[in-house]
């Protein structure tokens, strides 16, 4: 995987999953042994959109290799307030790295930045479009706290249709063939046409409805994403949609008991606090998942 850029998480095969997933809890379980795995190397984090878990864990994940980073995340106080293009950025910032990390608003622009810089280019979120590494992470939960990934009810909830996250966890998961797919859902947020002609042709079994109450107690894992109101380009429809769903103690009394409720983060009122402390919150966990996962991400592309 060395020097290989990351822009979707269909840029990874189920091999290279598994290796990721592998080192990963090696590093969790052996933190001490990679100190110094990447001293002297540098990532740049070019963050044109707000973060706080995907850069921070990055950020904390490159220092607990023994590396430095190159934190970009204030636009005015950079030459992009005085004219200069994005690829011109990306240029400057690939003669200073050894791999760069982007986030931005626009779609594509990870894709944009790989065919311009020479260095590695991870794409930590664009537009609409992709997230592979909150899938990587996401993907990992599951295995490491249910120990399979094959075979499971998964059901994703909330909006579909502009959630990055939510796009890229179920391309993930399809690669792990679920048993069904449940795609949960106000009828103004279903997933896109085209993901989910990609998901007919790999023959994953969906079914797609509003009601997530009629469906709770089928499922394995319950992927919670916010609706997004940065997302929407007219606030009307964000309007009409918001609060479409909570997760509470209450709805949770009719499912399995070993469901994972997972979210992304972060959330807003998509899950309810009481649901904190119960045996199916797993979205902490997830959380923490994010170090390891990304150092064995930066290990694995850095240095090999």
């Amino acid at each position: 995987m060395r020097g290989r850029d990351i822009i979707s998480i269909l840029d990874l095969s189920r091999d290279d999953l598994y290796r990721i997933f592998g080192l990963a809890r090696e590093i969790e379980e052996n933190m001490d042994k990679y100190i110094n795995e990447l001293r002297g190397r540098v990532l740049a984090l070019l963050f044109f959109e707000p973060s706080t878990r995907t850069m921070y864990s990055f950020q904390t994940a490159m220092s607990r290799l023994g590396g430095s980073c190159l934190v970009f995340s204030d636009v005015i106080r950079t030459s992009i307030a005085k004219g200069e293009t994005l690829g011109d950025t990306i240029r400057m910032f690939d003669g200073y790295a050894d791999a760069i990390v982007i986030r931005h608003r626009i779609e594509g622009a990870a894709k944009y930045a790989a065919d311009i810089a020479e260095a590695p280019v991870i794409n930590a979120g664009d537009g609409t479009h992709h997230h592979p590494t909150q899938a990587i992470i996401d993907l990992y939960t599951i295995w490491k706290y249910r120990g399979r990934l094959e075979g499971l009810n998964i059901g994703v909830l909330g909006d579909l249709k502009y959630g990055r996250a939510s796009t890229s966890f179920i391309y993930g998961i399809a690669m792990f063939k679920p048993s069904k797919l449940y795609l949960i859902s106000p009828e103004e947020l279903r997933l896109k046409n085209e993901v989910k002609s990609d998901l007919e042709k790999m023959n994953i079994e969906l079914l797609e409805t509003s009601d997530l109450q009629s469906v709770i107690g089928e499922l394995d894992v319950l992927y919670v994403t916010r609706i997004q109101k940065e997302r929407f380009p007219d606030p009307a429809e964000y309007e009409r949609v918001r609060g479409s769903y909570i997760v509470d103690r209450d709805l949770l009394r009719n499912a399995r008991d070993s469901l994972m409720v997972m979210h992304p983060l972060p959330r807003v009122d998509e899950i309810s606090t009481d649901v904190d402390d119960t045996e199916y919150a797993y979205y902490f966990k997830q959380a923490r998942c994010g170090v390891p996962v990304r150092m064995a991400l930066l290990k694995l592309v850095i240095k090999g």
